[in-house]
């Protein structure tokens, strides 16, 4: 009933920016080979902190 006023968890917050990025690595995959990288280099940072905070959350 309340879910509108529920705060997102950090892992929710970083999916979210994990997922953006993946979409960002994709666009670029086919236009600009190193800014593809870059977005698929900062991507996997955000999977390690995401895999850091799953057994916190348990």
């Amino acid at each position: 009933m309340f879910s509108i006023f529920k705060k997102k968890s950090k892992s929710e917050k970083l999916q979210e920016e994990y997922n953006k990025l993946m979409s960002e690595w994709h666009k670029l995959s086919t236009i600009n080979r190193s800014k593809s990288d870059e977005k698929y280099a900062e991507a996997e940072k955000i999977l390690e902190k995401i895999e850091l905070l799953k057994p916190n959350e348990n």
